[in-house]
């Protein structure tokens, strides 16, 4: 088990108090809370060698360089890609998607073939594709659910016959649904498909091998796993890679341009135009190393206990509906849910005055919250830094919110 209190004492966020209460963050999906680690190797970034990459010749930017390049070593080991070269740096999960999207997905598709993505997407994953098969006019087609939130996998195994593409997540940001991922690709690829996986809240919370799921991109951010902001990753096959037009023009992206024309730098230089985020993406190297020491399968097991904690605690409750797989082996550290009588902004405000932030909304997911039958959920998500007694904490506060809306 994971010594909570120890790391808990690495976030100085958590130990802030206000109003005579410390801070009970459970808005992990959204963003992660970051360690000092993180804090202090982008300080010293901007303290220290703040110099643009891939350019200079003085000692600060080549350390700069150095530092930037071997992030992206450390993420190829954290998702076991097989070279440095097929991760890619963007600007988050949604960027990163795009590229996708834009650079395979505009080169390749063509007139009446087949898209096909899930009902459990963020819109992420599914406004690109929706672009896309307007754009090149694709068809573009849904795998439903089952009840109780997991993928409908017969539907899935049609759907894909004939696809071109099929782009699926990994852990739903909702219901918290984790997908087959390794069976689903192989489907897919039966098919001939191109498959694209949304790893944004699978990458931070369990042990993730691009080279064993076998999927051709796999995209997560660096700030949902202890990272700062605006960093994201995609991984894409090499040889994919080699083939796709450049995203966006200009900066590193170049490798020679004259008035006649410009020939592109190489993967992954090729898809990074412009000033890179380089201190972010070196600060992300620290949060990398801090879930390696702890290890992603001791993050993965804490996070399903405190979720079957949470789904019995909660399910206790009066007037309390939650939403997704009832067994916390089914699904990730996101557990969605309603009050009978109180709209979801209710919930999160409310909480909010007892220090408790938990998300409400569609969470960037509205079709499904529509399959689901309602506007919007509250949602907890957790992370290495949660126990049980914020679990409580927040059992208790939907009591009182429950008392003082509904009586």
């Amino acid at each position: 088990m994971l010594d909570v209190d120890r790391i808990r004492a690495d976030f100085p966020i958590l130990s802030h108090i206000e109003k005579g209460r410390p801070l009970i963050y459970l808005d992990n999906a959204a963003t992660s809370q970051k360690p000092i680690q993180v804090i202090k190797a982008l300080e010293a970034f901007y303290t220290e060698y703040n110099a643009n990459i891939h350019r200079g010749v003085y000692k600060i930017a080549e350390r700069a360089t150095a530092a930037y390049e071997a992030t992206r070593e450390k993420v190829r080991q954290f998702i076991s890609a097989s070279e440095a070269n097929e991760v890619i740096f963007t600007r988050n999960t949604t960027e990163s998607l795009n590229v996708v999207a834009r650079s395979w997905g505009e080169a390749n598709v063509k007139a009446g073939d087949k898209v096909v993505v899930t009902l459990l997407e963020h819109h992420s994953n599914m406004v690109p594709w929706q672009l896309l098969a307007r754009k090149r006019r694709a068809k573009l087609e849904f795998v439903s659910i089952n009840q109780d939130g997991t993928l409908d996998m017969e539907d899935f195994k049609e759907k894909v016959e004939g696809a071109k593409v099929v782009a699926f997540t990994h852990v739903s940001n909702v219901v918290g649904t984790i997908n087959p991922v390794c069976d689903m690709t192989r489907m897919a690829k039966r098919e001939g498909a191109l498959v694209v996986v949304d790893g944004a809240q699978a990458a931070p919370h369990m042990p993730v091998n691009v080279s064993e799921i076998g999927c051709d991109f796999y995209a997560f951010s660096a700030h949902k796993m202890l990272g700062p902001t605006g960093v994201g990753v995609l991984y894409g096959r090499r040889e994919l890679l080699e083939e796709m037009p450049p995203f966006l023009a200009g900066g590193d992206m170049i490798s020679e341009v004259h008035l006649s024309g410009a020939s592109w730098n190489e993967v992954p230089w090729k898809f990074e135009a412009g000033t890179s985020n380089v201190g972010d993406v070196i600060a992300f190297a620290s949060a990398i190393d801090y879930l390696t020491v702890i290890g992603m399968a001791n993050v993965r097991k804490h996070e399903k206990a405190l979720t079957e904690y949470a789904l019995t605690r909660l399910t206790e409750l009066d007037g309390v509906k939650v939403y997704g797989p009832m067994e916390a082996e089914k699904r990730g550290g996101v557990v969605p849910f309603t009050i009978k009588g109180v709209h979801p902004h209710d919930i999160a405000a409310h909480l909010d005055g007892m220090r408790i932030a938990v998300r409400s909304g569609y969470h960037c997911a509205q079709p499904l919250h529509e399959w689901l039958g309602v506007q919007s959920t509250a949602r907890a998500s957790f992370y290495i830094y949660n126990r049980q007694d914020e679990v409580d904490a927040l059992v208790e506060g939907l009591k009182k919110t429950s008392k003082v809306f509904v009586g």
